[in-house]
């Protein structure tokens, strides 16, 4: 052992009778001189004698008697050492079974800890390459945090063939009924959920399996549910920032077991109806939820909470159930704060025990620190500061059974979410405008705009407006007036819902640089420019929210101005969901 650094401490050589003042004392008994092995101690011999009493005992010189009082005194001695050495070993036990205690109890939290983040299912984040780029950081440093929440109807387990029926859809790819984007504001004050009904007919752009063995080209036109099957949540997710224009962050995955199980976890889930309800099949309507509710509120779990959110024909459409979805999820977020889920040890216990099995994420938060950091940004955002909205939407002329997006309604509350706009007012009784946030500058200077090239491309049209003729060769003349000479209009149109810059994502900051130039020359923001790998130069895309004039305007929003059929619901209002005649029930029958 090497000298100890402390003064007076360190290697000692064997002290005399140290046994006695219990230093060498072994971890499991005080040695022989305490007894502690069970066994008398030896009887001492004349050798073990010390040398003075040897002699006198030779002489005979009358030391009977000093014996006597010295094996008096001895005994006495010996009493007290062995009361003492029995007090440190009792203390010593002590200070062990603690120390096991600790130990064991610190391993049993670490193998749960280990338990939970194995019950974590994950997937890549993207399953394409939408080019949008996280919104650049305010003032404080802060950015707002979107996160897609995705129902999904797969069959694939028994216990959701059980709950959802379908048997013979075991082998079918998983489609995404519910969607939501969850925006939480940069200062965590305030959130908006949107959803887009899962029918409704968009672009579809390229995405990878998870695995990436498999490639699926990208399609127009198709139902949004289908990109689940298309290379998963991942797929969902680009597609959403592709069409929002809205960086998301994460997604969050659910099956109707995991509805379920969560239903049951917070003891039931708030929700009303205006009058009776039984969502079953009619001679016009086959099929139907199996939803049974009378008159008023109620909290639902298990499989009713799953009919809940099923149901579509008794609540009259899409848009409808998307209206319920959201009455549902206001009411989860209010019974958790009532239940002081964020702050209540055996609340967050008992719910992390639950999600961990019945949400799937995405991989950058599959762990339990991941999904606890993440819950830690929602719990400040009260409920009267909580929206929820649907992206409007129309019926679509090639198939009644489908939806569009009416684009300028829609156009609108992209932007805001862009923007980091509030749906509500609550926060700003003004309803003043937001200051934008700033853009990183790019690293390189941009170079002289006639050596660049730029191609505009017209995506004015879409599924409720045909496109704007002559769009493309009009902007590129603007350009081309304004000094970049190598501008071109393409023959080929397309159909984007806002207007972007993209740039070769190998260009890296020279490309980002001379794209924010191109931005700027028209008006542009800084957020219209992204990076898109499948780019071979500059390329300029004129979206459906700039079909006139020379300049581009971005579309005026203020903190809750919300476009008519959004069908708008805030966390802190009690409404009740409408029933159609067909489905209404007396309660009785």
């Amino acid at each position: 052992m090497g000298q100890n650094s402390v003064r007076g401490e360190g290697t000692r050589k064997r002290v005399p009778r140290a046994r006695e003042l219990g230093w060498d004392d072994d971890l499991y008994g005080a040695g022989e001189a305490t007894g502690a092995s069970g066994s008398a101690p030896e009887k001492a011999t004349e050798a073990d004698a010390p040398a003075s009493t040897r002699s006198s005992r030779r002489r005979g010189d009358g030391g009977g008697k000093a014996d006597d009082r010295t094996d008096a005194v001895g005994r006495a001695a010996a009493r007290r050492r062995a009361k003492k050495t029995g007090k440190r070993k009792v203390l010593r036990w002590v200070a062990i079974t603690l120390s096991l205690l600790i130990l064991g109890t610190a391993g049993a939290g670490y193998l749960y800890y280990q338990h939970l983040n194995g019950n974590i299912r994950g997937g890549s984040r993207a399953g394409g390459d939408s080019g949008v780029k996280k919104a650049a950081p305010n003032a404080l440093g802060d950015t707002p945090l979107n996160i897609l929440l995705i129902g999904s109807d797969s069959r694939a387990d028994a216990k959701n063939v059980a709950l959802g029926g379908g048997k013979n859809l075991r082998e079918n790819k998983p489609l995404a009924d519910v969607q939501m984007l969850l925006h939480v504001s940069a200062d965590r004050k305030n959130a908006s959920v949107v959803s887009i009904p899962r029918d409704t007919v968009v672009p579809i752009p390229e995405c990878k399996s998870d695995d990436g063995r498999e490639t699926f080209p990208a399609t127009t036109n198709q139902p949004i549910n289908e990109t689940l099957g298309r290379g998963g949540p991942g797929c969902t997710l680009t597609t959403w920032e592709s069409l929002t224009g809205v960086y998301v962050d994460h997604w969050i995955m659910v099956d109707f077991a995991g509805v379920v199980a969560m239903a049951d976890e917070v003891g039931g889930v708030p929700v009303c109806v205006k009058s009776g309800v039984s969502d079953h099949p009619t001679r016009l309507q086959p099929g139907g939820s199996g939803l049974k509710l009378p008159q008023g509120t109620h909290e639902v779990k298990g499989k009713q909470a799953l009919q809940w959110l099923r149901t579509r024909h008794a609540f009259g459409s899409d848009q409808m159930r998307a209206k319920a979805q959201h009455m549902y999820m206001n009411g989860m977020v209010e019974k958790l704060q009532n239940q002081n889920a964020w702050t209540d040890t055996g609340r967050l216990m008992g719910l992390a025990e639950t999600a961990t099995s019945a949400l799937q994420v995405s991989d950058e938060i599959k762990s339990v620190k991941g999904l606890f950091d993440l819950s830690m940004q929602l719990k400040n955002v009260k409920l009267d500061r909580l929206t929820t909205a649907n992206i409007p939407t129309a019926e679509w002329s090639q198939d009644r059974n489908k939806n569009v997006l009416v684009q300028k309604s829609a156009d609108k509350m992209f932007a805001m979410l862009r923007d980091d706009i509030a749906l509500d007012k609550n926060g700003d009784p003004a309803g003043a405008k937001p200051k934008p946030t700033s853009s990183a500058k790019p690293k390189a200077v941009a170079e002289a705009p006639g050596s660049l090239g730029v191609t505009v491309v017209n995506g004015t049209g879409s599924d409720a407006e045909p496109a704007v003729e002559g769009r493309a060769r009009a902007i590129t003349e603007i350009l081309q007036g304004k000094g970049f000479s190598g501008a071109e209009s393409s023959k080929e149109g397309g159909s984007r819902a806002d207007t972007v810059v993209t740039y070769p994502k190998s260009a890296a900051d020279q490309g980002k640089a001379n794209a924010q130039s191109v931005a700027k020359a028209l008006g542009l923001p800084d957020s219209a420019v992204r990076a898109d790998a499948k780019t071979e130069g500059i390329t300029l895309v004129v979206g459906a929210d700039w079909r006139e004039g020379t300049v581009y305007k971005r579309p005026a929003a203020e903190a809750g101005d919300i476009p008519d059929g959004a069908e708008v619901l805030r966390g802190d209002t009690k409404d009740c969901m409408y029933i159609f005649d067909p489905y209404k029930w007396d309660g009785k029958s």
